[in-house]
C-alpha cells in the first residue's frame, strides 16, 4: 500500500464537521476497491491481491489516509474498517478460481484493539465462500507504532489463532519494524518501493534489501517487493532474494475484474532474458531433502494427533496453507501436554477454550530450492530452531532439509568445487568464473574489468610439438598471469585449454592496460623458448589450418578482449556481455598489440 502512505503526520482534513459525523454512510456511497496482483518473482503466477481503496476523491479527500483520519476523528473508525474489509472481500470473492489465492487487506493501527473481531468477521466471510482463513493477510502499516499498544503481542497471538496471516507493510519507513520481526510470528514482509526503485544502480539499497531478505528467510517469512515499476527494479528485487513482487511493472491496480490475469507472462520472459546462467545447487538440495507429509492449517487437532501417532520417529511436521505455501512447523513437544495429560484433548475441544492447529505453529527458516548451499547453511545456522529448513519451489512446500541433510549437501558441493578447479593450472573453472561475472556485473561500486585471454596460433604448436609441450605452454601462462594480474582482490580463472579469464576492479583503465601488455610481452618471450632453434629463427612454423590446408603460422602470443564496466554501470544481462566479448575477441586477434578494449554503456 505504498501509494496510500503519504506521511507519518495526519493530513489536514477539509471535510465539513457534519460530513465527518456521517463519514461511514458517505463511504458506502463512494468507496470501491481496486485489486493489484502480487506475483511470484520467477514465474509471474498470481499469488494474491492487495485491496486498494478507490473513490475517496468523490468525498473531497486527497488520499485513503484522509478518510481514515476523518473516521477516527468522528469516532467511527472501526465501523469504517468493517465496511472497507467487507467490500474488499466481496471484490476478491467475485474473482474466478481463487482457491489458492490470498487477499491482503490493510488495518489502521488505531483500530488495533478491534483487530481480532474485524479479522474474525473477514475470515467468516471467506469461510462462507469455502475458503480458509489463511487466505487473508492483514497488513500492519508502519505509519503507526503498533508496539506502543500494551497488549500487541496478545492481539497478534489471537489473530494467528484465527488462522489469518500477518504482514509488515511499508518496511523501512516506520517505527519499530525490526522488533516486530524479531519478537512476533509474522508471515510477510513488504519492502517499501523507495528501497526497490533504482536498486541495481544503488549499492546501499541493494545491500539493505539483500540483508533484509536473508533475515526474513531465517525467520520463516516471505518478502514482497513493493513499487516495482521497471524491468531493472524487477531484476534487482529478484536477485536480492525477494519472493514476490507488486507494482506497475506487473500490473496497475484495477476495479475491473476482467482485467486481472491468472499469470503475467512478461515476468517469466524478463526472468529468462536476464537470468543468471549458472549451475545451481538445486539437484543437490532435491537429492538430499526429505519430503515429509504436511499438516493443513485447517486440519483438526484430532487428525494431527493421529499423524504423530502413526509416525513416532518424527518430531515435527510442516504446516501449509490452502495454497500449499508453508506457514511453519508443528512440533510434537508443543502438543505433548495435551496428548498425555488427563482431559487434555477434551480441553482442546472445549468451545470455551478454543484452540486450532494455527495456535501451535512455530516459525521455521524457509529457502527456495534454487538457493545456493552456502546461503542455506548460513540461514540454518542463524535460525531459532535446529529442526532444519523448509524448502519451497515457487513458494509452495517442496520438502525439508535436516541438519544431517544439509551437511551432505555442503560436502557434495565442496566435491563439485574441487572438480571445477583445473588440475593443470589449479585455477577455478567455468562455474566459479560465471559466479564472479554475475556478482561483479551487479556491483557498481567501482570500475570492473572482465579480461578474456587466449593464445593465438596454439593449435599448430600443439600439433607439431605434442600435447605435453602444449601443457607446458598453458602452465607457463598460468604462472605469468598470477604474477602480472594476481593479488589485490583480482579473480583468475581457467576456462579450459588455452582460454583464461581475469576479473579486475578498482584500477584506472590505463594501469590495467599496462599490466596486460607486460603479460603479453612476457608470454611472447617465454613461449618462444618452447620452439626449436630453427622455428625460432624462422619466426614461424609449418602447419595446417582448420580446413586442413598447409600454411605458415607465426609463433604463439596471447590476445586479450577486455570489457570495462564503469562505476555505476550494472547489468544482469549476461547475453549482452557475451555478445560484446565475442566481437572483442576477434578484434584482439587482429590487433597489433593483441588487445581489444570495449566499454559497457549504462
Amino acid at each position: 500500500m505504498t501509494a496510500q502512505v503519504a506521511a507519518v503526520e495526519p493530513i489536514a482534513i477539509s471535510v465539513p464537521n457534519i460530513a465527518q459525523v456521517h463519514i461511514t454512510s458517505l463511504a458506502k456511497l463512494a468507496i470501491d476497491f481496486a485489486l493489484q496482483p502480487i506475483v511470484e518473482v520467477h514465474t509471474g503466477q498470481v499469488f494474491g491481491y492487495e485491496a486498494l481503496m478507490r473513490g475517496y476523491d468523490m468525498l473531497a479527500l486527497r488520499s485513503p489516509v484522509d478518510l481514515l483520519d476523518c473516521a477516527a476523528k468522528a469516532g467511527s473508525l472501526v465501523e469504517l474498517e468493517r465496511l472497507l474489509h467487507s467490500r474488499a472481500i466481496a471484490k476478491f470473492t467475485s474473482l474466478p478460481d481463487i482457491r489458492s489465492k490470498r487477499i491482503f487487506i490493510n488495518l489502521d493501527g488505531r483500530a488495533l484493539a478491534s483487530a481480532v473481531d474485524l479479522a474474525g468477521e473477514a475470515a467468516a466471510a471467506l469461510q462462507r465462500e469455502g475458503l480458509s482463513p489463511s487466505a487473508i493477510t492483514v497488513e500492519l502499516s508502519e505509519r503507526h507504532n503498533y508496539l506502543s499498544v500494551e497488549d500487541f503481542g496478545d492481539i497478534v497471538g489471537r489473530l494467528r489463532g484465527l488462522g489469518v496471516q500477518l504482514a509488515v507493510d511499508d518496511f523501512g519507513l516506520g517505527f519499530s519494524e525490526l522488533k516486530m520481526l524479531c519478537d512476533y510470528g509474522l508471515d510477510y514482509l513488504k519492502i517499501d518501493g523507495h528501497f526497490i526503485r533504482d536498486m541495481t544502480s544503488n549499492p546501499r539499497k541493494r545491500l539493505f534489501v539483500t540483508t533484509i531478505c536473508n533475515l526474513a528467510h531465517v525467520l520463516g517469512m516471505r518478502v514482497v517487493a513493493e513499487g516495482v515499476e521497471t524491468e531493472a527494479d524487477y531484476i534487482g528485487a529478484r536477485d536480492a532474494g525477494c519472493d514476490l513482487i507488486q507494482g506497475y511493472f506487473v500490473a496497475k491496480p484495477t476495479t475491473q475484474i476482467d482485467e486481472l490475469l491468472p499469470s503475467y507472462s512478461h515476468i517469466m520472459s524478463a526472468s529468462s532474458r536476464c537470468r543468471r546462467q549458472r549451475k545451481t545447487d538445486e539437484f543437490l538440495v532435491r537429492s538430499e531433502m526429505t519430503v515429509l507429509p504436511t499438516i493443513g492449517d485447517g486440519m483438526t487437532l484430532e487428525d494431527v494427533f493421529d499423524l504423530f501417532r502413526r509416525s513416532p520417529q518424527q518430531s515435527f511436521f510442516p504446516v501449509v496453507d490452502a495454497g500449499g505455501a508453508p506457514r511453519g512447523i508443528v512440533h510434537e513437544r508443543d502438543l505433548k501436554s495435551f496428548i498425555y495429560l488427563p482431559y487434555g484433548r477434551d480441553l482442546l475441544q472445549n468451545k470455551s477454550h478454543p484452540r486450532s492447529i494455527t495456535s501451535f505453529i512455530t516459525a521455521c527458516a524457509t529457502v527456495d530450492v534454487n538457493t545456493e548451499a552456502a546461503q542455506i547453511l548460513e540461514i540454518f545456522s542463524n535460525a531459532r530452531s535446529g529442526d532444519g529448513v523448509i524448502v519451497t519451489e515457487n513458494l509452495k512446500y517442496c520438502g525439508v532439509l535436516s541438519a544431517a541433510d544439509l551437511l551432505k549437501v555442503i560436502n557434495e558441493k565442496r566435491v563439485q568445487q574441487a572438480q571445477d578447479q583445473n588440475p593443470l593450472t589449479e585455477l577455478p573453472g567455468n562455474l566459479s568464473i560465471s559466479d564472479h561475472v554475475m556478482g561483479a556485473a551487479l556491483d557498481g561500486d567501482q570500475t570492473r574489468f572482465f579480461c578474456y585471454l587466449d593464445f593465438d596460433n596454439f593449435k599448430p604448436f600443439n600439433d607439431r610439438y605434442g600435447f605435453q609441450h602444449g601443457d607446458r605452454a598453458i602452465s607457463l601462462f598460468a604462472v605469468l598471469m598470477r604474477r602480472h594480474l594476481g593479488g589485490g582482490g583480482s579473480f583468475l580463472g581457467h576456462i579450459g585449454g588455452d582460454d583464461f579469464f581475469a576479473g579486475l576492479a578498482g584500477e584506472e583503465p590505463e594501469a590495467v592496460r599496462m599490466r596486460l601488455k607486460r603479460l603479453i610481452e612476457d608470454f611472447r618471450r617465454d613461449a618462444e623458448k618452447l620452439y626449436s632453434t630453427q622455428d625460432q629463427a624462422a619466426r614461424s612454423i609449418e602447419g595446417f589450418d582448420r580446413e586442413g590446408q598447409p600454411r605458415h603460422f607465426p609463433l604463439m602470443r596471447c590476445s586479450v578482449a577486455v570489457l570495462e564496466l564503469p562505476a555505476g554501470v550494472v547489468t544482469s544481462d549476461l547475453n549482452r556481455i557475451d555478445a560484446v566479448i565475442a566481437k572483442a575477441k576477434s578484434a584482439a586477434k587482429r590487433s597489433a598489440d593483441g588487445i581489444a578494449w570495449r566499454v559497457l554503456a549504462a
